[in-house]
């Protein structure tokens, strides 16, 4: 395979995240830990072209996820987070600011910022912050500044160019601003104690006094929150998922294959549970993955697919841990196991946020749609 960089066609792109899929997981181990981080597999992926593969085709990129369907993108991520769900997230989040960069970037930031990225800068999107101390863009003496933390942000002290939003004094709505850090400053890691994603260095940044220029702002005030892009793009997640969901299956396939107990009627359907449960999250991703990018659906009727999306692979990757943990039994929770520290990962991003509010609106989305229920997701009735 060409590894230089960038990428020309979003096909290479699933070539360099196969490989990426088969050389991360034997870092993995190392890398878990409370100050872990994957910067190995972040260089393969700079190395590789994947930094630079999201760019549009009409600025010299790969374009992936511009792709019909999306369908190159939905296989990288689901690559890259079989590799290491702690990648996959960084690399998710890299993805979303990119697409953002090209949504709303005028023609200045889209060429400076997407330079960036060739240059092998990894990008983040951080929205999540405390109520009492959240990002503030105010007048101060020589121009404008920023004060307050994000909270809950992944790769913080590595992620060198920051997409957040913040409030502006005055100013109604929320704005976006994509904000350059330097490596390994304003990042607090001590509360990320987690169970699982350790390697995702998931912390607070402080912004405070950070001097921001006009070409930091991004788009118009409320862009970021816009739908259907703002929920629809969940289905990038859990396509990592996905990813993280398949590498425990093979874990579990392979201490039955290595241990001699495969031939067990028990566990043979306890293993065919699983790969019901992980075909229909695949299916469920394509199906994400072709709703945001054909865009032939209204934006109601796109997001509550997406929360379908976000639901059904949320149970696929909890029936199949299940399932492995009944079936590996105790080894499998014992450090050491490959089935351990995947479970712990995976468990621990399933977690996303407002899970039955997301089942509910699109329940009610269902509830007063007109025509088949066969039809409400292939943009034949509305």
């Amino acid at each position: 395979m060409d590894q230089r960089t960038p990428l020309n066609l979003a096909y290479d792109a699933v070539a360099a995240a196969r490989l990426v899929a088969s050389t991360a997981p034997f870092r993995a181990a190392a890398q878990d830990r409370d100050d872990g981080f994957p910067s190995d597999d972040v260089a393969d992926l700079a190395r590789l072209g994947l930094l630079a593969a999201p760019i549009p085709a009409e600025a010299g990129g790969a374009g992936l996820g511009d792709e019909p369907g999306a369908c190159a993108l939905a296989e990288v991520l689901r690559l890259v987070g079989y590799g290491s769900l702690a990648l996959g997230r960084l690399y998710e989040g890299h993805v979303n600011a990119l697409h953002l960069v090209a949504t709303h970037g005028d023609a200045a930031q889209r060429a400076r910022l997407f330079a960036d990225a060739r240059a092998g800068h990894l990008f983040g999107v951080w929205n999540t912050e405390p109520p009492d101390n959240g990002l503030v863009l105010r007048e101060a003496e020589g121009g404008l500044q920023l004060g307050g933390v994000k909270t809950f942000a992944s790769g913080a002290g590595y992620v060198t160019r920051a997409l957040v939003t913040a409030r502006r004094d005055g100013v109604p709505g929320t704005l976006m601003l994509v904000m350059p850090l330097e490596h390994g400053t304003r990042a607090d890691l001590s509360a990320w104690q987690s169970q699982g994603m350790r390697a995702s260095a998931t912390g607070t940044l402080d912004f405070t006094g950070l001097p921001v220029r006009d070409e930091d702002i991004l788009g118009e005030p409320d862009s970021y929150s816009r739908q259907p892009a703002f929920s629809g793009g969940a289905w990038r997640f859990a396509a990592v998922q996905l990813g993280g969901i398949e590498a425990v299956f093979d874990a579990w396939r392979a201490h039955l294959a290595r241990t001699g107990r495969g031939g067990d009627p028990h566990q043979l359907a306890r293993l065919g549970e699983g790969a019901l449960a992980l075909e229909g999250a695949r299916n469920w991703v394509k199906r994400g993955a072709e709703t945001v990018s054909d865009a032939i659906l209204p934006p109601e009727r796109i997001v509550a697919t997406i929360n379908l999306v976000r639901l059904a692979v949320e149970r696929a990757g909890l029936d199949v841990l299940q399932l492995a943990q009944r079936s590996v039994g105790l080894q499998g929770f014992l450090r050491g196991h490959p089935l351990e520290r995947l479970s712990r990962d995976l468990a621990t991003y399933l977690r996303q946020p407002a899970p039955d509010g997301a089942l509910i609106g699109a329940a009610v989305e269902i509830l007063k749609a007109d025509g088949f229920v066969g039809d409400l997701w292939d943009g034949d009735v509305t």
